[in-house]
């Protein structure tokens, strides 16, 4: 008599996202650096921060005009990882998180270097700069970082959000989980950012 066939086992479903075949195609190398620095420091930690430098200097480099300041911005924002990696909880990406470090160091070594130039212009008006090309130490200029510190000063509540999804680049739904709001209500709060943002920038990017 014929047996009946045995059902087959199933294979890898590439749309599950917990498949180990699914992990593999879109495991992020920084994941694996980040798991060694938080195991071990040391060399893996130094490996890690050597690897996402590119990256946040760029993103640093988005906000300010001047190399220097840039890279200013860079190493405080790695300094911030070093210190600060058991912090990282998983929920988003580890590229998200210091993308975020990252625009935040640089929107913060802004505020500093324009402190400092308001402090050296009650002593000495400065003389007239190229905004594209020199330092916020030698002259402020009314930009992007210029209009957030007006938003933060007017709406608190909307800054974040548009931090996250338009310096950091995060997708709308990670924007909700990280400043804990509904997917709709993160999405209002950008819309609404923007449209405050976007009379107060001199060039609007698409």
């Amino acid at each position: 008599m014929t047996q009946p066939d045995s059902p087959a086992t199933p294979g890898p479903d590439p749309l599950n996202p917990l498949d180990p075949l699914k992990r593999l195609d879109t495991l992020d190398p920084l994941d694996g650096l980040y798991a060694a620095a938080r195991a071990d420091g040391g060399e893996a930690l130094d490996r890690l921060l050597a690897e996402i430098r590119p990256l946040m200097l760029r993103r640093c480099a988005r906000l300010l005009p001047c190399l220097d300041d840039a890279e200013e911005a860079c190493q405080d924002a790695l300094l911030s990882v070093a210190r600060n990696l058991d912090s990282f909880t998983g929920a988003g990406s580890f590229r998200g998180w210091v993308t975020v470090i990252a625009s935040n160091a640089a929107r913060a070594t802004y505020r500093r270097l324009k402190r400092r130039a308001e402090t050296a212009a009650l002593i000495a008006p400065p003389e007239p700069v190229d905004p594209r090309t020199t330092s916020v130490i030698a002259g402020s200029r009314l930009d992007l970082l210029d209009a957030l510190e007006e938003l933060e000063a007017r709406h608190p509540e909307l800054v974040e959000s548009v931090v996250l999804r338009d310096l950091a680049s995060l997708s709308y739904a990670e924007v909700a989980r990280r400043t804990g709001v509904p997917l709709g209500t993160a999405q209002a709060r950008i819309h609404r950012a923007r449209r405050f943002l976007r009379p107060r920038l001199s060039v609007v990017e698409g």
